[in-house]
């Protein structure tokens, strides 16, 4: 089974995509849909896919849901509740229930504070994670890996995955200091990783040599056992296409570590 591990749905008529309005994002600004991705993946013979929250509400959460009972390829998705909100335990244990639900992503990324994880009124929402055996995508930067260590180090039990390699700062080659906290993540933690996002963090002109010191850094600290691709569309047309960014991918990994990376790490820690 070969899987996308990240990917995106969105009408922006629905009205909760408010970081669509930053410059450069107009591309993004259109509905994004299962008949628009479905031909991508005929294309390169990808069985399945993981379908990822784009807006901080329950209603894209339901949204979600809808399209993924209406479309077959989709085998899970990854919602969102207010973490800042103890009353939204009630929907993340109904979500639970859905068996097409595989647990939460907070968009950490585009919080003021680095530490936000550690606040005393989200607590429970990582205790619920873990009672109702979920998943959690950490979404972040170079500055939330070490918040995110002691997170991931304070939660041993709970199912973690990176997304986006934690967006590395490709566009200036600051190459070390992400290197040495994922390494320790990895060296450290039971935590999975993503190996998606990372065209759009590259200077527009990228080629396989640029995104390769990456890739193989990730593969070197987590194993392909614990890697997985996604192809963060449509957000990576912003820098790319599906095509490119799926051709270097498997230009990079290739052999046994791409049939990990391109379905069976997904499909172990995602349950599908």
């Amino acid at each position: 089974m070969k899987i996308d591990a990240h990917q995106h749905f969105w009408n922006p008529a629905r009205g909760d995509y408010g970081w669509m309005a930053g410059s450069g994002l107009e591309h993004l600004r259109q509905p994004f849909l299962p008949i628009h991705l479905e031909p991508h993946l005929k294309a390169f013979g990808i069985d399945r896919t993981v379908l990822v929250q784009a807006a901080p509400t329950l209603h894209e959460t339901e949204y979600m849901l809808g399209v993924a009972d209406a479309t077959d390829f989709v085998a899970k998705v990854v919602g969102w509740v207010d973490f800042e909100n103890r009353g939204d335990l009630s929907h993340l244990e109904r979500l639970a229930k859905h068996p097409k639900f595989s647990g939460v992503r907070p968009m950490i990324q585009d919080l003021p504070d680095a530490e936000w994880m550690h606040r005393n009124d989200v607590k429970w929402a990582f205790d619920a994670i873990v009672d109702l055996d979920l998943s959690f995508d950490a979404l972040g930067f170079p500055l939330h890996i070490e918040p995110f260590q002691r997170l991931f180090d304070r939660y041993p039990k709970m199912r973690i995955v990176v997304d986006h390699c934690m967006k590395p700062k490709i566009r200036s080659d600051e190459f070390e200091d992400w290197a040495k906290g994922v390494a320790k993540i990895a060296a450290t933690t039971a935590v999975f990783c993503k190996v998606s996002g990372l065209v759009t963090e590259a200077l527009p002109g990228w080629d396989v040599a640029t995104l390769k010191p990456y890739v193989d850094h990730i593969i070197s600290c987590f194993g392909a056992e614990r890697v997985m691709w996604g192809s963060d569309w449509p957000v990576l047309e912003l820098n790319g296409s599906f095509e490119t960014w799926h051709q270097a991918a498997v230009d990079i990994l290739g052999g046994d570590d791409g049939s990990q990376v391109f379905g069976k790490t997904a499909q172990r820690f995602y349950r599908i």
